[in-house]
């Protein structure tokens, strides 16, 4: 199902095009279209923002809304559920998903239940309950709806995921603008940054940026040799964790 989404929105704005001959413009921008990550990195605010261009160059007297969304990379992950067993936390259960953006952020001019429906909302992903995770099948819905949730709520807490309601600010119909904040643990990758003008439950108009979040100086350095040289990479990992460990008992030796 999550393949043909993408193909389901494209045809919904090209009918859209069709209904609409004159429908408005969207013009967006981003603060920085790339954003370097450094050992002294602590997050960083990004904001996005743009204007509408309505036909004739008037605003109509019920201004449209605005949602922008924030995703990172897609990729694959396992969400283990840890249980209390014989009075040890282990690993009980698990559920893998196929597509999960390793970053989501959304902000709306209003909450997205009061701008479309669900199905448009689906269509789009607007919301994290709208995600398209792809689960790997198998399972009870009732199981993958718990791990789903599950995987929210991590990264809800870890700062990768948010969404933010009243989030996006429009002055005088026509410019708006939204800040997002970047964790210090955000994933590299590029990221697109896609903005959806609202209107009666309708999608008039999208545009999507890209940004790149990459690693610098010798973080980029180290992520670099760690992906190009893996064997090596892991064997200095481990000489070096048994140098530091000598050293420290040879240190806690000589003080007691």
């Amino acid at each position: 199902m999550s393949g043909r989404l993408p193909s389901l929105g494209i045809a919904a704005l090209s009918l859209i095009a069709a209904t609409y001959p004159a429908a408005p413009v969207l013009v967006p921008d981003i603060s920085s279209r790339k954003v370097e990550i450094r050992y002294s990195f602590t997050g960083a605010q990004l904001l996005l923002f743009g204007a509408i261009l309505y036909p004739g160059g008037r605003a109509p007297a019920r201004p449209a809304d605005i949602v922008v969304v924030l995703r990172g990379p897609v990729q694959p992950i396992v969400v283990r559920e840890k249980q209390k067993i014989a009075g040890i936390w282990m690993n009980a259960d698990s559920n893998r998903f196929r597509s999960a953006p390793s970053f989501y952020a959304v902000a709306s001019s209003r909450p997205i239940k009061q701008l479309v429906d669900e199905r448009t909302a689906a269509i789009y992903e607007m919301g994290l309950q709208n995600l398209q995770l792809s689960p790997s099948g198998g399972a009870l819905p009732d199981k993958e709806r718990r791990f789903e949730a599950g995987l929210l709520e991590l990264r809800r807490r870890q700062g990768l995921y948010a969404e933010h309601s009243n989030g996006v600010e429009i002055n005088q119909g026509v410019l708006y603008r939204a800040t997002i904040a970047i964790p210090s643990q955000v994933p590299v990758g590029t990221y697109t940054a896609e903005t959806f003008l609202v209107d009666r439950g309708r999608v008039l108009a999208a545009a999507t940026r890209e940004i790149e979040i990459g690693k610098s100086g010798f973080e980029r350095y180290v992520a670099l040799a760690a992906r190009r040289h893996a064997v090596l990479y892991g064997l200095i990992s481990v000489l070096l964790s048994l140098a530091l460990g000598y050293a420290a008992a040879m240190l806690f030796k000589r003080r007691f």
